[in-house]
């Protein structure tokens, strides 16, 4: 019964002894986003395949301004009912996350 105590408790003290905190550290993370540059255009000279996709997409979606930049891709500001955003397209119609 005497080893049974006395190892029940080095096991006990031996768990304890490795308890500890390990140190907070923040880590800052800096985004720089670079912004290509869009020049605006007519509603007009945009592309009928982006047009047509946006009918696709979102049938409700009035565009309010277009742009463009030198790699062809168009940013659009849009309108939907009470929500205004922007969407940016490839002249064959297709959809850039950015």
């Amino acid at each position: 019964m005497k080893n049974l105590f006395l190892s029940a408790a080095i096991v006990l003290g031996s768990l304890t002894s490795f308890a500890s905190t390990s140190p907070i550290t923040n880590t800052i993370v800096k985004t720089i986003s670079i912004e290509d540059e869009y020049t605006e255009i007519k509603l007009e000279e945009l592309p009928a395949p982006i047009a047509e996709s946006l009918k696709k997409a979102y049938p409700d979606a009035v565009i309010t301004k277009a742009y463009k930049n030198e790699k062809a891709e168009y940013k659009l500001d849009v309108t939907v009912g009470d929500k205004v955003g922007n969407l940016f397209a490839n002249a064959d119609g297709t959809w850039i996350k950015k």
